[in-house]
């Protein structure tokens, strides 16, 4: 009977000590890793975030830069990473590309990341010079059937966002152009101005002020809804490309073996934050649209998304790193 006690007593002390530890979470600063460089619109929405968590979860939310090509370095990390909650990946569209854009990833996004929710959605557009005879992009299409393989496009390097959602645009729009690609948003900014190809596709985030500005000209938003951002664009779909969409996105994502417990913290913590109304105006200033989900919905999307641009890379034939 003895023994019996002194067992009971054991798993008491044991549930007390696992209580206590789920409790103490987080013991230490959050650390967020960041696929991209600083300054961008990625690392700005997850600094925004950062303060926020740092407030809320009584720790620091450190921001750890890790650029790399499709976000491969920043997301091994994160996967090899103790599962305790403490490191973060902010996962974005990249990683549904990286799937099928390299022959082998050190990785599985499906497998070896526990979603915890969307954070932020941002529209691309398709751009033109201020003095281009464009006016829309109904007469972009109809000019490029006119004239198969003779108009150009310009969008940032093979295989990101952009320049998939150009291939997609071909392929939705039926038309044949090339896409060009260039190594930066202001060569391209260049080549759009100087005429060496005739449209662009580009975030809006960060050559918002030149559209406004009137030195580029938008033709349409990419978004299945006009955005905010310029309320008298219209739509890709609205202009004649029926059922054509393509949101940027990024969020939160923890290692796969993570407590369910911590997870729902985290995502409490995201959703809370998303919702106020300072981090609000922050990502509107950034062009950014907050975008909370549940750790379900995010994996859903995450798993729609890899099958979308699987498709798309295949269609283009964009050859495997």
């Amino acid at each position: 009977m003895r023994f019996s006690f002194g067992l009971l007593g054991l798993a008491l002390c044991t549930c007390a000590g696992l209580a206590a530890a789920a409790e103490s979470y987080p013991s230490r600063p959050l650390r967020i890793v960041v696929p991209f460089g600083p300054g961008g619109v990625g690392d700005l929405t997850a600094r925004v975030l950062a303060q926020k968590l740092s407030e809320s979860m009584g720790q620091q939310a450190i921001i750890d830069n890790r650029p790399s090509a499709g976000g491969v370095v920043a997301a091994e990390m994160v996967a090899k990473a103790e599962p305790d909650g403490h490191t973060l990946l902010l996962l974005n569209n990249q990683q549904a590309l990286s799937v099928s854009l390299f022959k082998s990833l050190p990785y599985d996004p499906l497998r070896d990341f526990q979603p915890i929710s969307t954070v932020g959605s941002f529209s691309l557009a398709i751009l033109v010079a201020p003095g281009s005879p464009l006016k829309s992009l109904k007469e972009l299409i109809a000019q490029a059937k006119a004239a198969p393989g003779k108009m150009t496009g310009g969008t940032i390097n093979v295989g990101a966002s952009q320049n998939l959602a150009a291939e997609l645009f071909k392929s939705s729009a039926g038309i044949n152009v090339l896409i060009v690609p260039y190594n930066s948003t202001p060569a391209l900014v260049g080549a759009l101005r100087g005429n060496d190809v005739q449209f662009a596709l580009e975030i809006l985030a960060p050559i918002i002020g030149q559209v406004k500005a009137g030195a580029l000209r938008a033709l349409a938003v990419t978004t299945p809804a006009r955005t905010w951002l310029l309320p008298d664009v219209p739509t890709v779909a609205e202009s004649g490309v029926p059922g054509y969409e393509v949101t940027s996105w990024n969020g939160l994502a923890v290692p796969s073996r993570t407590p369910r417990a911590r997870v729902d913290r985290l995502n409490q913590a995201v959703v809370a934050a998303l919702g106020s109304a300072d981090v609000k105006q922050r990502f509107h200033d950034i062009g950014v649209d907050p975008l909370p989900s549940t750790p379900e919905a995010f994996s859903a999307h995450l798993k729609s998304e890899i099958a979308k641009w699987q498709k798309v890379i295949e269609q283009a034939k964009i050859p495997k790193q």
